[in-house]
């Protein structure tokens, strides 16, 4: 390596013409750009070169080529369909739009999950229970439909989705008639249509006493007495097989007046 030989210049004065201020530079740089000519030679150049090229695979770099063009043609041919068959007014494809997480989620849900309802708690009690927070829409409570009675559990909507969350946070596990009251949230996507479909129906339970009263007391004929009277006399009988296989020394009384006596025939002489 050649060595370096710095020299300090003269700085131009301000009083030094133009041309010579340039001349000036102008040597200082040739000093210091002359000594790195000494590690870049032409045969430096030319023999990495040669290197490089002899190392290089023509047959490998042949496959290469024709791989990248391929894919490249594919890419394009791809792209030129899909620009072929896009319209201004449909659109692209579609692309899923992010929330941001800053962004807070609205709440819409205002129908209301009720379990665990004890017993007497019915529609007049709840509705004079939860209007207390806020107007009720829709207040329903699952019922069986043979015998009319709760099935524990039921569905409430208010008007303000805020009073709905505040219901779900506040009466959530509510000791009740030693039952704890089991609110919670349907979001507006969980709720069924026909979710309110008759919630106005009230049922109307029967008087089975009234109606067997009804067919006890009923006018019968002859043949339908008759016809009772030996149902309830097989009855019996086999209630006292019964108690006589079980060992029990019982007279059971006899049955009296059950069966009545068959109509006599009479015969009237006729007067001549």
């Amino acid at each position: 390596m050649g060595r370096i030989n710095i020299t300090r210049t003269r700085s131009p004065s301000v009083h030094t013409p133009l041309h010579q201020k340039l001349n000036v530079i102008k040597t200082a740089l040739n000093r210091l750009v002359n000594p790195l000519r000494l590690w870049v030679t032409p045969s430096t150049v030319t023999g990495g070169i040669l290197s490089a090229a002899s190392s290089f695979d023509c047959e490998q770099g042949q496959t290469t080529i024709k791989e990248n063009g391929r894919k490249g043609k594919e890419g394009f041919e791809k792209e030129a369909e899909e620009d072929e068959f896009f319209s201004p007014l449909e659109g692209g494809p579609g692309r899923k739009i992010t929330q941001e997480e800053d962004e807070p989620v609205k709440n819409t849900a205002t129908v209301l999950y009720i379990g665990h309802i004890p017993h007497g708690f019915y529609e007049e009690q709840m509705e004079g229970f939860f209007k207390q927070f806020g107007k009720i829409k829709h207040l329903r409570i699952s019922r069986n439909r043979k015998t009319g009675k709760s099935k524990h559990y039921g569905f409430i909507e208010f008007e303000n989705p805020e009073v709905a969350k505040v219901v779900a946070d506040e009466i959530h596990n509510y000791l009740l008639f030693e039952h704890n009251l089991q609110i919670h949230l349907i979001p507006t996507e969980r709720v069924h249509p026909k979710l309110w479909r008759g919630v106005n129906w009230r049922y109307n339970p029967l008087n089975w006493t009234k109606i067997a009263r009804k067919h006890h007391n009923k006018e019968r004929t002859v043949e339908e007495h008759q016809r009772m009277i030996k149902g309830i006399v097989k009855r019996d009988e086999k209630r006292r097989k019964r108690i006589k296989a079980a060992g029990v020394e019982y007279e059971c009384p006899d049955l009296v007046g059950l069966i009545q006596p068959a109509a006599k025939k009479i015969k009237f002489d006729e007067e001549d």
